[in-house]
């Protein structure tokens, strides 16, 4: 059934900056967006894996966090962050199986939706958001590897530093971050598979040493060449070095 927009215009605008419609024609857009309901999510909404609709999202404002729980521990580890123009779940988009993560809204959150069979037709017959789908899926799976890679290979300061460098925003002289600026310590040390305590501790670190500043519950790079040291003392070389991640679009 075709779902009407009073203020389609402006919804087809904000798609406009996503990557996963950036480059389609008018035509296939509207399409799509005739079979999207909107949504919208209030701050602090958590939904388990066994709450999760079998839907394709994509956000138009706002932060979600998709992580894993250890129902022994309670502990979490984020998986995403994911901000305007993003996509979830895209995993069981392509395997149509229920997805075991948690989400959590960071922000009030305004989302469109449509059935996980739906987004598939797309997919089979739109071959214009084939090229724009694989390289979005490609750019997820190497986050994930990067992930695992820093859990397994790098201490908590360097996994902080490399969590931090890749969220620069690199259209902002003063190092401001993208996403992740006004997190909460605990969030954060969910973000590089640690605890609030530690990232504080080591938040207060830098901060004496002027590597960054806090002002206001946000954070600002201020010696970008030390940060780039810090996330480089225990690689020895076994990663790539980290570069800021090219910002989105932001609505």
């Amino acid at each position: 059934m075709s779902t009407q927009f009073s203020d389609r215009n402006s919804v087809i605008a904000l798609l406009r900056h996503s990557p996963l419609f950036s480059s389609l024609a008018n035509t296939v857009l509207l399409d799509m967006l005739s079979h999207f309901r909107r949504e919208t999510w209030k701050h602090g909404r958590c939904i388990t894996g066994s709450e999760n609709e079998q839907r394709f999202h994509v956000i138009l404002s706002g932060r979600l966090k998709m992580g894993r729980i250890n129902p022994e521990t309670g502990r979490i580890v984020t998986l995403f962050l994911l901000g305007p123009g993003d996509a979830f779940d895209v995993i069981s988009l392509l395997d149509g199986e229920p997805s075991p993560v948690t989400l959590e809204a960071k922000d009030d959150l305004e989302l469109l939706s449509t059935p996980v069979e739906e987004a598939r037709r797309w997919i089979e017959y739109h071959p214009e958001f084939n090229h724009s789908f694989l390289p979005y899926l490609g750019r997820q799976m190497h986050l994930l590897a990067d992930l695992a890679g820093d859990l397994a290979l790098h201490d908590t300061e360097t996994r902080l530093a490399r969590l931090i460098l890749r969220h620069i925003d690199t259209d902002n002289s003063h190092h401001s971050l993208h996403l992740i600026h006004d997190l909460s310590h605990e969030a954060l040390g969910e973000m590089i598979g640690s605890v609030r305590v530690v990232v504080n501790r080591q938040l207060q670190h830098w901060q004496r040493e002027g590597i960054i500043i806090s002002h206001r519950g946000k954070l600002v790079v201020q010696e970008l060449e030390a940060l780039l040291k810090k996330a480089m003392h225990h690689s020895h070389n076994s990663a790539a070095k980290p570069s800021p991640e090219k910002p989105k679009n932001r609505h």
